[in-house]
């Protein structure tokens, strides 16, 4: 039997990058997935198409996860269209980058509310429906710059920062309903993301790191995969570092 067998999952910000290989190795392991991104375009068709080829039920939802409202109304649609929902991968986020003197309030504000308070408005839709089901797994997407902060990603460390904090809180407030809540924090993953950084920046990350190279999107899915799963039954308010040694 495959580890996540006729379970639902929901995903964020999953038509490509991270997201797209969480989704695509959940649907490996038979998992049925409902992924987001904020608009229905050829890379939500293309992921769609690329899940169902595993023989799993798979629908892309165009749906603002910074949105409190857009976000109940999409675990609604999810629940409704699934039936359950096992797992919620908060995956969606952005960069900004800049320092600090340079950083204009839009670009703070713009990073926490899609990086943080998406997170906030996912977790507490779905565990409406976790708790009546008196089982779940919340994987929150963090960083290795929210663990240990980054010059130049003020905004994005604080964020991601946040989301270890708010991953804890709720281990602790959902824990007695058989919900589990963790957090992941990748380190440099290769992705069009990190394509865009000019080379010698990109040579720069891989030199701080003990592996010896960028991560790839599969190894933090295969993290998701193990926290999804009851391999990680006794698993919860952990920060689970995929990161080369970067952070030890």
């Amino acid at each position: 039997m495959k580890l996540l067998e006729n379970k639902v999952a929901l995903i964020t910000g999953a038509s490509r990058g991270i997201g797209k290989a969480i989704a695509i190795s959940y649907a490996s392991q038979g998992c049925n997935i409902a992924f987001t991104d904020v608009r229905r375009d050829e890379n939500m068709e293309q992921c769609e198409k690329e899940l169902l080829a595993f023989g799993v039920k798979a629908i892309g939802y165009a749906s603002n996860a910074s949105s409190f409202e857009e976000s109940a109304q999409l675990v609604e649609a999810v629940a409704q269209e699934f039936g359950r929902i096992d797992i919620l991968v908060n995956n969606a986020g952005i960069t900004r980058d800049n320092l600090l003197m340079r950083m204009q309030e839009k670009d703070w504000d713009l990073v926490m509310n899609i990086n943080l308070k998406s997170v906030f408005n996912l977790t507490h839709a779905c565990q409406k429906i976790m708790l009546k089901q008196k089982s779940g797994s919340i994987i929150n997407m963090s960083s290795v710059v929210g663990v240990s902060g980054n010059a130049g990603q003020a905004n994005y460390s604080a964020s991601k920062a946040g989301i270890i904090g708010f991953t804890k809180s709720v281990a602790r407030e959902l824990g007695s309903r058989n919900i589990r809540c963790n957090a992941i924090a990748p380190g440099f993953i290769i992705t069009e993301m990190t394509h865009k950084l000019p080379d010698e920046v990109r040579e720069e990350w891989v030199k701080k790191i003990p592996l010896q190279r960028g991560g790839t999107p599969e190894d933090v899915a295969n993290a998701c995969i193990f926290l999804g799963s009851e391999l990680s039954s006794y698993v919860s308010g952990q920060v689970i570092n995929v990161c080369g040694a970067m952070n030890t």
